[in-house]
């Protein structure tokens, strides 16, 4: 039984994924391809740990806890960089 949920719950994540990419590609503003930008990596960060419980391997949990926190690090940059035009002062 959890493996199947596994699977459909790693099948709906790459759909999530796949949709933020459309948004990341086609958004209107910057704003919202940053807002796409940022959830991709918390798509990706769920897919990880999706994938660490259906293998059993905490690896994956330890590239998802990295992807985090430049995930983090990443947006704070691009806003700073939309709002000053510069990220370092």
């Amino acid at each position: 039984m959890i493996d199947t949920a596994s699977r459909i719950a790693l099948v709906m994540m790459a759909i999530a994924l796949l949709l933020n990419l459309w948004r990341l590609l086609r958004g209107p503003a910057t704003a919202d391809r940053i807002f796409a930008l940022d959830t991709m990596y918390v798509n990706t960060l769920a897919l990880l740990v999706l994938l660490g419980v259906w293998r059993g391997s905490p690896l994956y949990f330890e590239a998802g806890l990295v992807i985090a926190m430049l995930g983090f690090v990443g947006t704070v940059a691009l806003c700073k960089f939309l709002l000053r035009g510069r990220i370092v002062e």
